[in-house]
């Protein structure tokens, strides 16, 4: 089991499997060129497996694909396959924009993956190409369809912000509600690659536009989620993620490994230790103290918010958000 110095048990697992992406949204990456790190310096899907036998091995129980956009890495399902053929009762879900999903959806299913978290920011066509740089609306809801039809368990990521999609907050509950998806609505989160034109819709305006619309109660954290819930008069259940809040750090569990092998303690920090090169020697030992070090230093809480706050110089394109 990996418990960290505040005594926190540490289960679960983000890989990156890459950082190119084929959206430019505007709270990303929306000036970065289309350009990725070459191949021969990320990890092989090989490589990647002989680590994430030692993170299960060691009492991880939750593994997220991210990237970047993950479908952007060929073979992605085969991964898959091996994180599930080796522990098939591992939560096994996946990050990903859905631009690329119908076409595999079913691939994935076949493969093991049990759950997807996709961002819908809006239903309007044109404010979709304004966040992403691109016409991606259809494509994303046509995967979502995809998704549901094969039986993959879906969430929604919503980002509100003003002047360019909050007055949609209740139109995207209302389409993940008709198709028993849960919404969570998270806060911008402040990096030094996003648009300064962005500006944040805070969590006590979002509940304040809601409450106008429905009835509904807190329910507070579910787990270790960093997503605090709340449940309508008719049952359907919504989710806020507030980075900035106190709460956000307090139940965490989790580390990041990006595709070329850097095992990351915490979403904002950039502190980081390698596990590469023990991989690409076959050194598993080396590789397993090297998670076990990264899991004793990681941080109480992160960097934002409050007098000493800081914009994070962490590319979220690099650890998957």
């Amino acid at each position: 089991m990996l418990i960290d110095s505040y005594n926190r048990v540490v289960d679960y697992i983000r890989i990156s499997v890459t950082e190119r992406c084929n959206f430019r949204c505007q709270y990303c990456m929306p000036e970065k060129p289309f350009s990725w790190v070459p191949k021969e310096n990320l990890l092989t899907f090989e490589e990647l497996f002989m680590f994430i036998k030692v993170t299960i091995d060691e009492g991880v129980k939750k593994i997220r694909i991210t990237g970047g956009e993950p479908l952007l890495r060929e073979d992605l399902d085969v991964f898959i396959k091996m994180i599930y053929d080796y522990a098939p009762e591992i939560d096994l879900a996946m990050t990903t924009n859905a631009y690329l999903l119908k076409s595999t959806a079913q691939k994935l299913k076949d493969a093991g993956l049990k759950r997807l978290n996709v961002s819908i920011d809006t239903l309007k066509p044109d404010v979709a190409q304004k966040i992403a740089q691109k016409d991606v609306l259809a494509n994303v809801l046509e995967g979502v369809e995809e998704a549901l039809a094969v039986g993959l368990k879906v969430k929604v990521n919503m980002v509100p912000m003003h002047n360019m999609n909050a007055d949609e907050i209740v139109d995207v509950l209302e389409y993940c509600k008709a198709r028993d998806m849960t919404v969570r609505f998270i806060e911008y989160m402040e990096n030094r690659y996003a648009s300064k034109e962005i500006s944040r819709v805070p969590s006590s305006e979002l509940l304040a536009t809601l409450a106008q619309h429905y009835d509904f109660v807190e329910e507070g954290y579910d787990g270790a989620s960093p997503s605090r819930y709340y449940r309508m008069s008719d049952g359907y259940k919504f989710g806020i993620i507030e980075p900035y809040g106190d709460d956000f750090c307090k139940q965490c569990n989790r580390i990041r490994l990006t595709a070329e092998g850097q095992l990351i303690p915490c979403l904002y920090f950039d502190e980081a230790l390698s596990i590469g090169k023990a991989i690409k020697e076959g050194n598993i030992a080396g590789a397993a103290e090297v998670l076990r070090e990264v899991v004793k230093n990681k941080p109480e809480k992160n960097r934002w918010g409050g007098e000493d706050g800081e914009v994070s110089s962490r590319a979220f394109y690099e650890t998957g958000g």
